[in-house]
């Protein structure tokens, strides 16, 4: 009985902590009223989003993968010269994967073998493509190169002139100044032929065996006024890593 005096109290407490707790309820249903479909929406386009993310992850190491193999294949198929499957091997990786690392470079590889066969026709159409579609500066310059290359073989020189006017890396200046002073003196504009060699000794790397060459070729214009051979195309571009992205 000592304790009868407190429970009043204490159910008085209770019930005002009852109340306290069914208004906050009350509240937290208002809020939830109001802004529950918005707090939904919005877990459910993050929980796309992550989704989405993953998939499109697996969807291109799935395509960097199939493209692969079918890189490696045009590739065994140039080195054994076999050229109709090194076609059908290309003609794959640019329908189902133009979106690749792999796709450009295998056109670049095809084309020359092309070249190498004597079929320019294909070889420019291989080469235009990867200036079409190419997302990297590198390839299309390399291509640019040695489209000029093709089109210089096929005596279309103002074709070849205006394929090296086209936008290149600054590492490449050196290289495209010397073919054009090969267009040139094909041409027999000597004069042209030798203000390009002469560019091109500016820009080119000073340890490289490419100046040398192109020296000789500024020697030959300034003197003899003999026509150059056309200097090597640049080697091919190495095969991306595996996993490469578009």
């Amino acid at each position: 009985m000592s304790h009868y005096p407190y429970r009043p109290t204490r159910i008085f407490k209770m019930a005002a902590y009852d109340l306290d707790e069914q208004e906050k309820l009350g509240d937290l249903k208002a809020w939830w009223a109001q802004y529950g479909n918005y707090v939904t929406a919005i877990f459910v386009v993050a929980a796309l989003a992550i989704a989405g993310a993953q998939g499109w992850k697996w969807w291109q190491n799935k395509q960097s993968v199939e493209a692969s193999t079918l890189y490696f294949a045009l590739s065994e198929a140039a080195g054994k010269n076999e050229m109709p499957k090194l076609k059908d091997a290309l003609a794959q990786l640019l329908e189902k994967y133009a979106g690749t690392a792999y796709a450009p470079r295998g056109a670049l590889l095809a084309a020359k073998a092309s070249f190498d066969a004597g079929d320019l026709a294909s070889a420019k159409t291989q080469l235009d493509w990867v200036v079409a579609n190419s997302k990297e500066d590198e390839l299309k310059s390399i291509a640019r190169l040695r489209l000029a290359t093709v089109l210089l073989d096929q005596k279309q020189y103002d074709a070849a002139l205006a394929a090296l006017d086209g936008k290149h890396s600054e590492s490449f200046a050196g290289l495209f100044l010397d073919m054009k002073g090969d267009v040139f003196a094909l041409q027999g504009k000597t004069a042209d032929a030798k203000t390009a060699y002469e560019a091109a000794l500016a820009k080119l790397d000073p340890k490289g065996g490419q100046k040398q060459y192109t020296q000789l070729k500024l020697d030959s214009v300034s003197g003899a006024g003999t026509a150059p051979s056309v200097a090597p195309a640049v080697a091919a571009p190495a095969a991306p890593a595996e996993g490469a992205k578009k």
